[in-house]
């Protein structure tokens, strides 16, 4: 079975690496357990790398495709922390920045994905 590359897929995996990255500072600040902080650190490494040779594999004119899809990743990414804000302070009544930041990138990522396969149904 051999799947072709595609900028949906390719803008996922971008959102994949945001939301890592911002698991982050959760990690170094939160002075949590160093080896999970380096088995996340190495995942965004290969994730990396896997968007690189995404990057490659895709045409001229998906390329074209990604910009548009990159800014509907990061209105979703902004979407999710508004709704994790939202959230928290109906919840605890206060806002946890670390976790508002990496709860909210991960929600996008999920908004982003599901809709952008969403799409993608619709238009087959």
């Amino acid at each position: 079975m051999t799947t072709s590359m595609t900028p949906e897929r390719l803008s996922t995996l971008i959102g994949v690496l945001t939301a890592i990255a911002a698991t982050l500072p959760r990690y170094v600040y939160g002075a949590v357990d160093q080896g999970r902080l380096v088995l996340i650190l190495m995942a965004f490494g290969v994730v990396a790398i896997v968007a690189g040779i995404a990057w490659r594999l895709l045409a001229r004119s998906a390329r074209q495709r990604l910009p548009g899809l990159l800014a509907r990743l990061l209105i979703n990414v902004l979407l999710g922390c508004l709704l994790v804000t939202l959230w928290q302070w109906y919840e605890h009544g206060t806002i946890a920045p670390l976790l508002l930041l990496s709860h909210g990138a991960t929600f996008g990522l999920l908004i982003h994905a599901l809709t952008v396969g969403w799409r993608r149904r619709s238009a087959t």
